[in-house]
């Protein structure tokens, strides 16, 4: 195992990060405050909150207040074409939302290419990690090769603490561009998009239908079962789906067969659509 990572569901955040929960919780489904309670009680302790999530940032008030330490919080600023926000008034707005006096992950989010995350960008993540309003700063992107160099770094000053990358069945290049490069820096990673937005639920065309195709929790189970990961998130839309992807941890790591079988679907996922890296 890569330094961080102590068990399936335990971990610390990178070298030198926070205890987490493998298993964190977006609220981009909106899955109601009953949801968020539950995977607080169930020990979830990692919550993305990406600024238009009330019904997660209520309930995260509350559990902030009572508990700061407990928990990890992961948010960041936006960077979109059409929308790109500036990371001191972005922290700003999740500050006052959360009513908290620091955000544990900061993360500079969307980058399609190394151009985009500039040295201003880079310099103000900076800043703001040395005034202690973010404790780990950060990128997430699709750019894998830059997300690699960005692991390379090492301890050089400026390095980022936390890289947030999609990695999943159907896309498995982060064992190839990013995972090799994490020692000896060793970064914090979380990994999104375990399902492919759905498509790894679903037979892909020409699929033998005597053969199912996996079900989430197999989905989560294979990001988690790669030991450079540290953080899986999940967007459950419902107390029951959130039970149902906790639950899945109970079986572990995919044993050889099951490996062989989810990488074999999600080459047949990633072939219908092979524009999309």
């Amino acid at each position: 195992m890569l330094p961080g990572t102590t068990s399936f569901t335990q971990s610390t955040l990178g070298r030198g990060g926070p205890p987490v929960f493998r298993l964190g919780v977006s609220a981009s489904y909106r899955p109601g405050e009953a949801a968020v309670r539950r995977a607080i009680e169930r020990g979830v302790n990692v919550f993305f909150c990406f600024g238009f999530d009330g019904q997660m940032t209520r309930v995260l008030r509350g559990a902030l207040g009572r508990d700061r330490e407990r928990f990890v919080v992961v948010t960041g600023a936006y960077n979109y074409v059409w929308w790109r926000q500036n990371p001191r008034r972005a922290l700003e707005s999740r500050l006052r939302a959360l009513r908290t006096d620091y955000i544990d992950v900061f993360l500079f989010l969307g980058v399609m290419k190394a151009s985009e995350f500039t040295a201003g960008v880079r310099a103000e993540l900076l800043t703001l990690r040395e005034e202690g309003r973010v404790r780990r700063v950060g990128v997430s992107t699709h750019d894998r090769p830059f997300a690699g160099r960005l692991a390379a770094e090492g301890a050089a000053e400026g390095a980022m603490d936390t890289l947030m990358v999609r990695y999943n069945a159907a896309h498995r290049g982060a064992e190839r561009d990013i995972f090799p490069h994490l020692d000896p820096h060793r970064p914090g990673i979380i990994a999104y998009t375990a399902t492919r937005w759905t498509a790894l639920l679903r037979p892909p065309k020409g699929w033998p239908p005597d053969q199912s195709p996996p079900d989430a929790g197999q989905c989560y189970r294979f990001v988690l079962s790669h030991p450079a990961v540290d953080v899986c998130l999940t967007a459950p839309r419902s107390v029951r789906e959130l039970d149902a992807n906790l639950d899945a941890l109970a079986r572990g790591p995919l044993d050889p067969d099951e490996m062989a079988y989810l990488r074999n679907f999600g080459d047949a996922v990633r072939g219908q659509r092979r524009w999309f890296m």
